[in-house]
């Protein structure tokens, strides 16, 4: 009959194009105030600034602070899509430099611990997500506590932060230790945040390899490190990023550099080996 349309067979409906890949990076530490969250609301900055559609996802879901340096006050938040009151579209708010941000809730205790069904709805909102971002930065909570591993399983690629101090480097070891053994992730980078020279990050990078390496069996790569900066302190207190006032600082220069490395990484990362979590993405 003229004019009628032949439906479609289901081999030409898988032809579909696939949808573009989102490079989903967590940012984690061992250990509280090792300046985790600046690192990743900056470096979200960063990566916009290099023509990267980027989203920060707030997982500490018990103690929110990526809204609070950036000095947005957002109407709804993780605990909202989580409890299917909003969707992630209606939830997500526009930062600095057009980064996207999912905020979390801070003092729900409930949140601390995502349930089997929460994280299912989470997924599933992450797999219908529109617009995609090229980069996702999941801004982890300190440690390693089950939501911490949740979200550092979401991630292709892990950076943990650490510090020159030896508590940090401990706790550092440890998270690696629970991600690895526990749940067979094997691609870990670490990042030296206020450091003061180049080799005392590299002191610092060869001590946790060595390590890794004995205890592990394990081999961790060097991203690089942040400078220590006063201008940092100054852009809390305004709720400011760093990046966006003080773009020439120390810290913001070594930020850029990583920005760069990491966009590098991914341009030449063919997914293949750790990848099946990241299904619901594809």
């Amino acid at each position: 009959m003229a004019g009628t349309k032949k439906a479609a067979s289901p081999r030409e409906a898988r032809k579909q194009p696939p949808k573009p890949r989102i490079s989903v990076v967590s940012i984690t530490s061992g250990k509280g105030g090792v300046g985790k969250t600046n690192i990743t609301a900056n470096l979200a900055y960063l990566l916009a600034g290099l023509k990267k559609k980027t989203l920060i996802m707030d997982a500490d879901c018990g103690l929110a602070n990526i809204d609070l340096i950036l000095g947005l006050t957002p109407q709804y938040n993780l605990a909202n899509v989580l409890k299917g009151e909003k969707t992630l579209k209606e939830t997500i708010i526009e930062g600095p430099g057009g980064i996207r941000i999912l905020p979390a809730t801070s003092g729900i205790q409930e949140m601390a611990n995502l349930s089997t069904e929460q994280k299912l709805i989470l997924q599933d909102e992450l797999g219908n997500l529109q617009p995609r971002p090229d980069f996702m930065l999941i801004d982890t909570s300190a440690g390693i506590s089950e939501n911490v591993t949740y979200f550092n399983l979401l991630a292709r690629r892990i950076i943990v932060v650490v510090t020159p101090e030896p508590t940090s480097m401990t706790d550092a070891y440890a998270l690696i230790k629970v991600l690895y053994q526990r749940h067979t992730k094997k691609r870990f980078t670490l990042l030296v945040n206020q450091a003061k020279d180049p080799e005392e990050s590299k002191v610092v990078f060869q001590r946790l390899a060595q390590a890794t390496n004995h205890f592990l069996n394990l081999a961790i790569e060097h991203l690089g490190h942040v400078a220590y900066d006063e201008n940092l302190i100054k852009a809390v207190k305004r709720q400011r990023l760093l990046a966006e006032i003080f773009p020439d600082s120390p810290a913001v220069k070594c930020l850029r550099a990583v920005a760069e490395k990491i966009i590098q990484a991914e341009l030449g990362d063919d997914y293949g080996e750790d990848s099946d979590i990241m299904t619901f993405f594809n």
